[in-house]
């Protein structure tokens, strides 16, 4: 499998991911892999003009990028190219405060919409599956360089990691923030 490209969002990348349309779309692409307008207007039960135009515009901005060897003739396929963002410096910027809480309200609520799911999932799941996620948390007395450090290594250690081609797909997240007072 192909490694994502990791994209820094600028100003106008991000105004453009916000709309909901596109944020859905790159979702599913995210969720199921590459995909055509047409197969993702159905997903989201809009007309292929929509998806095509949304599509078009996630490209412009390097947020999704074609899979030339998946096209037969006109029909062009789509996967996600993936992104990062300094959402604080959005958040500050009043051109962009907007655009970054819609982002970070869609992430809150994507990452909540995949442990709902997996929780109902993993009731009827193979028990070497349920075993073999995991779920942890921690408190740790960090730095903001060691909060950094830590940052890096676990994003190391996820992009070492290939897809199997026997595999599924596997959903990772990773958050650390301070919960205190910040001195």
């Amino acid at each position: 499998m192909e490694r994502k490209t990791v994209k820094e969002l600028d100003a106008q990348a991000l105004k453009a991911f916000t709309h909901p349309v596109r944020m859905r779309l790159y979702e599913l692409l995210e969720e199921h892999g590459a995909a055509t307008a047409t197969m993702l207007a159905e997903r989201i039960e809009e007309n292929t003009g929509v998806t095509s135009y949304h599509l078009r515009q996630l490209a412009k901005h390097g947020l999704i990028v074609e899979v030339p060897e998946k096209a037969r003739g006109k029909e062009r396929w789509w996967r996600a190219a993936g992104f990062s963002s300094d959402t604080h410096k959005f958040r500050m910027d009043p051109e962009t405060a907007a655009a970054a809480e819609v982002l970070l309200a869609g992430l809150m609520r994507q990452r909540h919409a995949e442990l709902a799911r997996w929780a109902e999932e993993g009731m009827n799941a193979p028990r070497e599956w349920v075993v073999a996620a995991t779920h942890t948390r921690r408190h740790l007395r960090l730095s903001r360089e060691r909060l950094a450090e830590l940052g890096r290594r676990v994003s190391e250690l996820l992009d070492s990691y290939e897809s199997d081609d026997d595999g599924v797909r596997v959903i990772v997240h990773f958050d650390a923030f301070p919960s205190g007072p910040l001195d």
